[in-house]
């Protein structure tokens, strides 16, 4: 797999585009979702394809990723310190130290994604030494 490490890189993107591609019409569509409110939440935030899943870099480091399992969608937060300072908003969705599954048909809030993708890149920017 190519490294889109300081660029832009369609064929990263175009995986992507495949990876969706593949998954039944709810899932597609829901995953879709979630990636346009993760693109509008972190604009400069790049694609890419790691671990097998769609990606989000912020400042070169990992920010957000998402997949499909085999009974539920998955939007990786990457942080379990962001899974417990959001743990109110998280309650009724199946959660684990860095992960919110949900069903294609509840798709998760474009209000919560944002919360939860501007606290990582807050996360980012304290830990990123210039």
């Amino acid at each position: 797999m190519r490294s889109n490490e300081g660029t832009t890189n369609t064929t990263q993107t175009g995986d992507i585009d495949a990876f969706l591609a593949a998954l039944p019409d709810d899932e597609r569509t829901a995953l879709e979702r979630l990636r346009q409110t993760i693109k509008v939440a972190a604009p400069d935030a790049e694609e890419s394809i790691n671990y097998g899943v769609p990606a989000f870099k912020y400042r070169r480091r990992p920010l957000v990723s998402f997949g499909a399992g085999k009974n539920h969608l998955a939007f990786y937060v990457q942080s379990p310190a962001v899974m417990e300072a959001h743990r109110d908003d998280l309650k009724t969705y199946d959660t684990s130290k860095g992960t919110v599954r949900f069903a294609p048909s509840q798709p998760l809030p474009e209000a919560l994604v944002t919360k939860l993708v501007k606290a990582r890149m807050a996360e980012t920017d304290a830990n990123t030494t210039s």
